[in-house]
């Protein structure tokens, strides 16, 4: 199997230009239908066959630090466009078969994000408590990151991890499994309700600069995100990579329609 490595439909127009840094990606596969059945009507799971013919769906749980800025690529001020967040995240295709990301739920460590981001695109944001402890020369290349939810209900989903980074990947050493866990061209939301029995199907193009991945570790994890989402537990070390972050461009959310 392969994974497109660069955008399907490069955003020209953006809507949205945000930086998303200090990033872990963990990830565990799930069996399709557990997952398929928290989707909307239109959208299918997009599963990753190994080698040894195992299939799976793949939910990510990424905790990072988001910039925002404006169409153009100026920042907002640090106090309102800079704050830690947390997404439950999954991979699907549309109507037509374009695959694309699902967030489950993202946590934002700030309330205008989060009010915006609900009434704008339709997804799922909770207002949270949020902390990110960076690797510095004392830690070395130990992440942590936390998150409690506040806003809104159901509050009090809690999220702790701690990770350490290991060796860089050379570009051309990224498997195409892990292009697919990582490079992600389109989102998928309902608008304007989040609920995936209630509204309508709506995508948006995403473009983004290629993710200086790294490997790592999973040190601790404490999580209740995955279950708040209505997924069961992970089972299993997951699938771990760490990176700076990267560049990321959102287009004209769409209509999800089947051509």
């Amino acid at each position: 199997m392969s994974y497109p490595i660069r955008p399907t439909e490069p955003v020209e127009r953006e809507v949205m230009r945000m930086w998303w840094d200090d990033l872990t990606f963990l990830h565990w596969p799930y069996e399709p239908d557990e997952v398929q059945r928290l989707l909307p009507d239109g959208l299918e799971v997009d599963t990753w066959t190994d080698e040894d013919g195992n299939e799976a769906v793949w939910v990510g749980l990424v905790p990072f630090l988001m910039r925002v800025g404006i169409p153009g690529g100026r920042q907002m001020p640090a106090r309102i466009g800079v704050f830690p967040e947390t997404n439950v995240r999954t991979y699907v295709k549309g109507p037509n078969g374009t695959p694309g990301v699902w967030f489950c739920s993202l946590e934002a460590g700030a309330l205008p994000a989060t009010a915006t981001a609900r009434l704008t695109y339709g997804l799922p944001y909770f207002w949270a408590t949020m902390n990110i402890d960076q690797g510095t020369a004392e830690t070395g290349s130990t992440w942590g990151y936390t998150s409690t939810r506040r806003w809104p209900t159901p509050a009090g989903a809690t999220h702790r991890s701690r990770v350490e980074v290991g060796e860089p990947i050379a570009p051309d050493d990224v498997t195409p499994f892990e292009h697919y866990l990582t490079n992600r061209w389109g989102l998928y939301s309902r608008f304007p309700g989040m609920n995936a029995r209630r509204g309508t199907n709506v995508y948006a193009p995403v473009d983004h600069g290629p993710w200086p991945l790294r490997r790592g570790v999973l040190l601790d994890l404490d999580d209740q995100l995955m279950t708040a989402a209505g997924l069961s537990a992970p089972v299993g070390d997951p699938v771990v990579h760490w990176t700076t972050g990267t560049e990321v461009r959102i287009g004209r959310p769409r209509l999800a329609r089947n051509a």
